[in-house]
């Protein structure tokens, strides 16, 4: 498994994170079973937030993956997140900070996090307090490192002004069809719809940080509109998958993770699945790199525009 290093860390993590969003549809038995095979493909970066299932996720995990034993606990680096109250509000608080993470620990059966991420940009974001509970959290031992999820440049400008800790990562959807972040950066200046900065030259603001790109719902177009692999909607784009996969003797979702994992900003892609042969399809990824002309090939058969 290709490894990167975390931000400005000297962690080495796996280029594909396991995103336990859908854990909680798996019985004990399936998701122990599901976890040790991603193990063996060396995924043991693992992406929880509070909210999923509940907490019901981060529950199964902690018991499918023996957290209690602390040998075990080791061979994984975990990250969960936290500031969101399903359908009420954000909440950067220290007090929801620090309650949500002791929440989450509880529920994994762990005394530490390797990652602590904030889920949405809170509005009433006080960053001084933020830094505050970040504060409490390191030297508690609670959480060791700490980031961020789908935040602009200056959002984590804004609260990076306060908070000494490095922010190491930041979430961030995207997939081929969903590639603002790269078209903005190649339709500068004009008038297309692929020009418009929806999010402040994130990727380049990234990478000039050394913050980690974690990418959310890298098969799917919209905002969770469907899975474009196979999708009629979708023809061009398909049959250059397509024929990319029959080159490469891979499955289409291994060509469209190796899309991704070809960026040079080393980002990580997060694999959301709990189908043991698409993990095993998406880690095969890491093998394979696809050459510059066959990534702007993809790219631009989802209808993206070269100027």
């Amino acid at each position: 498994m290709k490894q990167i290093k975390l931000g400005k860390t000297n962690i080495s993590v796996p280029a594909i994170v396991l995103g336990c969003m859908r854990l909680g549809a798996l019985d004990l038995k399936t998701a122990e079973k599901f976890i040790n095979t991603a193990l063996e493909l060396g995924i043991n970066h693992i992406d929880h937030a509070d909210i999923y299932g509940g907490g019901s996720c981060e529950e199964l995990f902690g018991k499918a993956a023996k957290l209690n034993i602390s040998t075990n606990r080791e061979k994984f680096f975990i990250q969960s997140k936290c500031g969101i109250v399903p359908g009420v509000m954000y909440d950067f608080s220290k007090e929801h900070i620090i309650n949500s993470v002791d929440g989450i620990l509880k529920r994994l059966g762990t005394d530490y996090l390797d990652a602590l991420l904030l889920h949405r940009p809170d509005a009433l974001m006080e960053p001084e307090v933020v830094a505050d509970a970040f504060d409490t959290l390191e030297k508690s031992g609670k959480v060791r490192n700490f980031g961020v999820s789908n935040m602009n440049p200056m959002q984590i400008q804004l609260l990076q002004k306060y908070v000494k800790q490095p922010i190491c990562a930041n979430q961030l959807q995207l997939s081929i069809t969903n590639s603002n972040m790269i078209s903005q950066g190649l339709e500068v200046n004009m008038s297309s719809d692929g020009a418009v900065n929806r999010d402040g030259a994130v990727l380049d603001f990234c990478r000039l940080n050394d913050i980690t790109i974690q990418t959310w719902s890298p098969f799917q177009y919209g905002f969770f509109g469907g899975v474009f692999i196979g999708n009629d909607k979708f023809p061009e784009l398909n049959k250059v998958i397509d024929e990319l996969a029959q080159k490469y003797n891979v499955t289409p979702t291994t060509i469209v993770t190796a899309w991704i994992l070809r960026h040079p900003a080393n980002m990580q892609m997060i694999a959301g699945t709990t189908n043991l042969e698409r993990l095993k399809q998406i880690a095969q990824a890491s093998d394979i790199e696809i050459s510059r002309e066959e990534w702007y090939k993809l790219y631009l058969s989802a209808g993206h525009i070269l100027p």
